[in-house]
């Protein structure tokens, strides 16, 4: 599965999705776009799922029709202790998750 990084997302928890091909926003050279934006080129570049910290978007964003997923993790903090400690739940959600769903990890 191709998964995208939120610029919010700690880039060393790509480490932790190692069986897919995680790239961060940088890395993807996604860096600056926002919302829609982001969705949109992202969806070019064929990812499959953004993973992201920012708890607005679905909010922000219309999206129905979209083929991009969106998995919020919902930590006590954006640091990477804490965000580590959704990834089972995560790499559990990218078996089910539906193009144009947002799923909320806790």
């Amino acid at each position: 599965m191709k998964i995208l990084l939120d610029e919010c997302v700690d880039q060393k928890l790509r480490l932790a999705f190692a069986e897919h091909d995680c790239q961060t926003a940088a890395y993807a050279k996604l860096t600056g776009l926002k919302n829609g934006a982001l969705l949109a080129a992202a969806e070019v570049a064929n990812f499959e799922i953004l993973i992201t910290t920012d708890q607005e978007i679905p909010y922000q964003q219309n999206l129905d029709g979209r083929q991009i997923s969106i998995l919020i993790l919902c930590a006590n903090t954006n640091r990477l202790a804490d965000l580590k400690l959704l990834v089972p739940a995560a790499l559990h959600a990218l078996n089910s998750v539906e193009p144009g769903q947002v799923l909320r990890l806790r």
